[in-house]
């Protein structure tokens, strides 16, 4: 960023697919009239949390707008500040799982044809986390003329690990966390000297809870705790453990990049190496593993290392 130019941020509301509902997207910017890049955020916890989550002061939609992309993010309907399901507003037991990975792909594609509409673009570039690597790869796959680029960011595919939401058990609506359940996921299969590594425990909690606290109903007061829509988890049991994924890797034909961290113990190296294989049609594809690094890398020490590898590959060809 160039002395004399700002930041600009706005936030906007649009229509669901699920009826009633309105699903919200986060833009920043320094120049409007950058490449339009959209983060999709994974199965727990929201994009405005995640990419907009200033760590030493500076996000990781900070740190592209300052480079001169046109940066949005959005959180899908049960997620941050877009609205929740009626479904979860009572006890997860009484219905069934609700957001589905189909449904998230709907008001993704929603949200691509708003960016599109308002810049005026033809294209604009995906990048998807953990749940929204699937999200991101179906509408890659599904509207190729739309997606430009496309990054996953620990890609999830088939052979779940175990330890991950997948593992649940027969899920109602909505899954219930609380922080110290949090942290407790971030440091999966970590020694003490890689939970050193990653980052320090005063700044995981402190990420953790402001992640709960995105929960305008459950988020604060004496035993806050965030509710995450149930629909991955029932897709990981349906799709993904049984070797019949959401989406299509061979039907993706714009350039690809997954990167994965050394420390992923639930999107792993294996299965984005796995996909990888499967980008059989991608005009370009490429797998980075970066060391030290776990399925929270965003947030992490190593999240320069990541920030470089999406921006270097996004700025390719322009």
């Amino acid at each position: 960023m160039s002395k004399g130019e700002q930041m600009q941020r706005a936030d906007h509301r649009i229509d669901s697919s699920l009826n009633g509902l309105k699903t919200a997207l986060r833009n920043k910017h320094v120049n409007p009239d950058g490449p339009p890049v959209l983060f999709v955020h994974g199965a727990t916890y929201p994009s405005t949390i995640m990419f907009d989550y200033p760590v030493d002061g500076v996000s990781w939609m900070d740190w592209m707008a300052a480079r001169g992309f046109d940066v949005w993010c959005i959180d899908l309907p049960g997620y941050g500040l877009s609205d929740r399901p009626l479904e979860m507003t009572v006890p997860a037991d009484q219905n069934a799982p609700v957001v589905t990975t189909a449904d998230a792909e709907r008001d993704v594609a929603r949200a691509v044809d708003f960016i599109l509409a308002r810049r005026s673009a033809a294209q604009l570039d995906l990048v998807g986390y953990s749940w929204g690597t699937a999200i991101c790869g179906g509408i890659a796959a599904r509207h190729p003329g739309k997606v430009r680029r496309l990054v996953l960011s620990g890609a999830l595919w088939c052979r779940v690990s175990t330890q991950g939401i997948g593992a649940l058990g027969q899920p109602g609506a909505w899954r219930q966390v609380e922080a110290s359940a949090v942290v407790d996921r971030w440091c999966i299969g970590l020694d003490d000297a890689q939970k050193t590594a990653i980052s320090t425990p005063a700044a995981m909690r402190a990420w953790a809870d402001a992640a709960i606290a995105t929960d305008p109903e459950t988020g604060s007061g004496d035993a806050p705790f965030l509710r995450a829509p149930a629909g991955v988890v029932q897709d990981v049991q349906q799709h993904w453990l049984k070797n019949d994924p959401t989406w299509d890797p061979s039907r993706v034909t714009c350039p690809t990049q997954i990167v994965v961290g050394e420390w992923d113990h639930e999107t792993t190296p294996e299965q984005g190496r796995d996909v990888f294989e499967r980008l059989t049609a991608a005009a370009e594809k490429r797998y980075t593993l970066l060391g030290a690094a776990t399925h929270s890398m965003l947030l992490e020490n190593r999240r320069h290392a990541l920030y470089d590898v999406v921006h270097d590959f996004l700025t390719a060809d322009i």
